[in-house]
């Protein structure tokens, strides 16, 4: 037992140096996503870990397994301790009057050293018995607190030392503790000497005498619950002491139910699920609902344990411990599991919800603790993974939509700034027209409006009274006479200027009105852009001087001085000099001849030409104005689409790989946990990259593939992770084969060059073998069918495969088809323009840089000439090619595979429309799949063209062929 306690822990030390590999590599990764200033302070709040996250997994990396053995009974917990550690370290005498014990840490050191210690930190300088003599078992004296002790009285704090023992024993050599809890009534003090700075592992220990819980029992597990409501426990009944040392526990223990009440039986045959009768044999295949011990390889080979004895002392310990929250019988069957659908749904402690308490109340059962412990370990890893992966999934979704966002960017800018121009230059040729038409409207509002006022302007002249005061209205002098004059002319004026500027607004407002809309709304996008980048504010504020300086034409009502100003000055310089005879008699009728004589000279042509050329001259000086700062505008969104444009290659190459890479070390070592490796069957297939191996069952899946791919160096190692996130996060779809989880095998190539275990559905054969072996027509027009339909699928989700192809179509039994090998596969957003592929499958746009979802139409176009061939030999103007250099050349010259004679029309028509070299010009794949299903349906109904395949007629033949995996 001994053995596999330390097998259990080395394993789950090694799983624990690799969390906290990937934890600090994670953490790097982070501060440099910080100090490349590449995100605001609220998206990377989004990428870094959160606090309390990162306090738990640093938790579980960074602090050792403490054991902690609570119980009320001294001997009854030493007893325990001696049966983890396999020698009686601690004394085991039951005598009811010794002394309660103090706390005991058994830690690995080099030496056997006992010494007291307080707060696991400060030794005590205290002569022990231990000291005095050589010793196999720590004497009673230094193990126990003496009331009335001197020392106690003068140190409050003497019974809270820890007697630490220090041992060179191999289970306590990995970073593991054992901690015996004192013999104290207060639990918080308990709790606080046990449980500080150590992953616990509790096992409560109840002493073989004792039939049920003692109220002091009760009290420490109440508390025990509050302090920890989801941690689990491992309850044990000891055996009786005995003088002869501890000898190996049988296996199996003979027992008759019929040694049971009849009610007792009813009880136990209905939790284990046995049928009335059954026999010794037959229930020893279930292990009893009491000691919950899972059939383990690694454990005894126990085929039986004791269950309830002749009593009810077994049911009454039982019911105290499930009133007190600890055993559940309802949920019994699923103590100790731990699936992935569980570590989806929980988080930190939550884990100890799938490892449930237990009860043996045989101590020859004690090693199903074993399984315990491994549960409690895997929680504990998988719990801190879990939030380790869950990190790495959102920051890689962020980074991806980052990505979306700046290619959004970098594409609509552009487009931006080129509307605004073209936008401009059409309003401003508009109404530059508009001001020339309305001349004439202009002169005939001014001519309707002076007639309309006429008579009331007259009368307001005859009644007006003068400024300055004139003493003689008949004799006055040729000065004063003329300030009249220009008075009654300024009144006129006014009077005419403010009824003509409010006509002439309401007149030329639908100017206005017509730019207001996508113009505006372009330019406020387009300045947003720039105060977001930092970039100066003053062409934001420029830009809203052009608005209202260039389609504003500042003449609306609120505002309206402006046009009455340059009303004022025009018709001013339009109104004739006006003589008079000297000396005339200044009366009402003398204001209304000088009013009158204003408005006769006024011109309204001229004065309707001059606000014209007003403002044509205001929209010219608005238009310069405009294309200067567009032009200033531009420059700065050029420096920053710069920026973006690095920032966007920084994410797609760096920051989304590596979180990628850290997203599938840390689900590998989740499924690992788990589900323990997968062993490697025969080799099924080959590729550039990788091997497939077969392999029986894995993780409940089978039968299932496993692709073993060796990363050569950061670029594939990236492929491959990104591969892995795409097939992992996108939904389970009957036309893409689902990678079912991943194992890293650190151990591959002697630990230098890990390799990758992509655990999968297993296929019967791909479409190349297929074809080679005589797939029938129809079989491979539904194959056909069945890709497009997988392809439509993967756009839907963003993803383009860029890698279309023979080997990546795998069939199963039924000959229906699925995509796999998503390792080229990426979002549009996060395709950097490289160049790969299969050279004959690839679209010329692979060449310069810049495609789309367009290219997987093509290779679908020469994937469906094989289909239509039925045979893989290369077409004709492509085996004539020597190198893939040459080959590339031809196809970006159009170079496409010949018509065979056996295509027809339909076929062929639907081909070159696939291949076509402009991707524009390609079918969109819901046309493309309606079109197939069109020539299946016909083909259905009738015979299939001669040549097609030369099995057609031995169909019942060709059905039957199958590739043997």
């Amino acid at each position: 037992m001994n053995a596999n306690f330390q097998f259990e822990f080395n394993k789950y030390i090694q799983h624990k140096r690799l969390l906290k590999k990937i934890f600090d590599e994670t953490l790097i990764a982070i501060n440099e996503v910080a100090i490349s200033d590449y995100f605001t302070k609220d998206q990377f709040s989004e990428i870094s870990l959160k606090e309390e996250d990162e306090k738990f997994i640093r938790e579980i990396i960074e602090t050792p397994i403490g054991i902690v053995i609570l119980g009320s009974k001294s001997w009854a917990k030493a007893m325990v301790v001696n049966e983890l550690l396999g020698c009686t370290l601690l004394p085991v005498e039951c005598n009811e009057k010794t002394n309660p014990w103090r706390t005991v840490r058994c830690m690995y050191g080099s030496q056997t050293v006992v010494s007291l210690a307080v707060a696991h930190c400060y030794e005590l300088v205290e002569h022990l018995a231990a000291y005095d003599q050589a010793w196999h078992t720590i004497p009673q004296t230094d193990l126990q607190l003496k009331p009335g002790d001197a020392k106690a009285a003068r140190d409050p704090g003497y019974h809270l030392a820890t007697l630490e023992v220090k041992l060179p024993h191999p289970l306590l050599k990995d970073d593991v503790q054992i901690v015996v809890s004192p013999g104290l009534k207060d639990f918080d003090v308990i709790y606080s000497c046990c449980f500080e700075n150590i992953n616990p592992i509790v096992i409560y220990v109840i002493a073989a005498e004792d039939e049920c819980l003692s109220p002091l029992d009760v009290q420490h597990l109440c508390d025990f619950r509050v302090k920890e409501p989801k941690m689990p426990v491992f309850f044990v009944k000891t055996r009786e002491v005995v003088k002869q040392p501890l000898t190996p526990s049988p296996s199996i223990v003979e027992f008759s139910p019929s040694e049971l009440t009849e009610s007792q039986q009813h009880w136990y045959y209905r939790q284990q699920s046995i049928p009335m009768g059954s026999s010794v044999a037959t229930m020893s295949a279930s292990p009893p609902i009491m000691s919950m011990a899972v059939p383990s390889s690694s454990l005894p080979n126990t085929h039986f344990v004791d269950v309830f004895h002749r009593s009810s002392t077994s049911m009454a310990l039982y019911q105290q411990l499930s009133n007190l929250g600890f055993l559940n019988q309802s949920h019994h069957h699923l103590r100790g599991q731990l699936t992935n659908e569980s570590v989806a749904k929980k988080s930190r402690r939550d884990y100890f919800f799938d490892v449930s308490s237990e009860l043996v109340e045989n101590f020859h059962n004690f090693s199903s603790v074993l399984l315990f412990f491994r549960n409690i370990l895997r929680c504990n890893l998988v719990s801190a993974a879990t939030l380790l992966n869950e990190s790495h999934n959102h920051c890689l979704r962020m980074f991806i939509l980052t990505a979306f966002d700046m290619t959004w960017d970098l594409q609509i800018t552009p487009k931006r700034i080129e509307y605004a121009k073209q936008r401009e230059a059409e309003l401003f040729s508009s109404l530059m027209a508009i001001a020339n038409k309305k001349q004439e409207e202009i002169r005939q509002l001014i001519t309707e409006t002076i007639d309309f006022m006429r008579s009331d302007i007259l009368n307001q002249a005859a009644s007006h009274e003068f400024t300055n005061p004139i003493l003689n209205f008949t004799n006055m002098s040729a000065r004063e006479l003329h300030n009249c004059t220009d008075e009654i002319q300024d009144l006129v004026l006014t009077l005419l200027n403010s009824a003509i500027a409010s006509k002439l607004v309401g007149s030329v407002d639908y100017m206005r009105e017509s730019f207001i809309g996508t113009l505006e709304r372009c330019l406020l996008c387009l300045e947003n852009s720039c105060r977001e980048a930092g970039d100066s504010p003053e062409t934001s504020a420029a830009l809203k001087e052009i608005l209202n300086a260039a389609y504003q034409i500042e003449v609306n009502i609120k505002t309206s001085h402006n046009i009455l100003r340059v009303l004022w000055e025009k018709m001013k310089s339009l109104v004739q000099t006006i003589s008079w005879k000297p000396y005339p008699t200044v009366d009402s009728e003398w204001k209304k001849r000088v009013a009158n004589d204003v408005l006769d000279s006024l011109s309204e042509s001229r004065l309707a030409k001059s606000i014209c050329l007003q403002f044509r001259d205001k929209l010219k000086q608005s238009h310069d104005y405009f294309i200067l700062s567009l032009k200033q505008l531009e420059a700065l969104h050029t420096g920053r689409m710069r920026r973006t444009d690095d920032r966007r290659e920084q994410v797609r190459k760096n920051h989304a790989p590596g979180f990628a890479r850290f997203a599938l070390e840390s689900t590998s070592l989740i499924d690992v946990i788990i589900h323990g490796m997968p062993q490697l069957g025969r080799e099924i297939g080959r590729g550039q990259y990788g091997v497939v191996y077969s392999c029986n069952k894995w993780a409940g899946h089978s039968p299932c593939a496993i692709k073993s791919v060796v990363p050569p160096d950061d670029k594939h190692w990236n492929d491959l992770a990104m591969e892995f996130y795409y097939t992992r996060s996108i939904p389970e779809h009957p036309r893409i084969v689902q990678i079912r989880g991943s194992v890293i095998d650190y151990t591959y190539g002697g630990g230098i060059t890990p390799a990758v275990l992509l655990i999968m559905d297993r296929m019967v054969c791909d479409l190349y073998a297929a074809i080679k072996n005589g797939l029938d027509w129809m079989a491979r027009l539904q194959v056909a069918i069945d890709v497009v339909h997988g392809i439509r699928f993967l756009h839907g989700q963003g993803l383009v495969h860029r890698d279309i192809k023979l080997k990546n179509v795998l069939l199963n039994s039924k000959n229906r088809a699925k995509i796999t090998d998503l390792g080229f596969c990426k979002p549009e957003a996060m395709m950097s323009g490289s160049i790969v592929g299969t050279p004959i499958h690839m679209a010329p746009e692979l060449f310069s840089g810049r495609y789309d979802g367009m290219v997987d139409v093509y290779a679908f176009g020469i994937l469906f000439w094989y289909i239509c061939a039925g045979h893989v030999r290369l077409p004709y103007v492509f085996e004539q090619c020597q190198s893939k250099d040459q080959l590339w050349t031809v196809v970006k010259k159009g170079a496409r595979p010949e018509r065979l004679p056996q295509f027809d029309d339909d076929c062929w028509t639907l081909m070159e429309q696939c291949w076509n070299g402009d991707p524009t010009l390609r079918p969109l794949l819901g046309n493309v799949e309606s079109k197939l299903v069109e020539i299946k349906e016909f083909y259905r109904k009738s015979q299939p063209p001669t040549g097609y395949t030369k099995n057609y007629m031995r169909t019942s033949k060709v059905n039957k062929i199958r590739v043997k995996n």
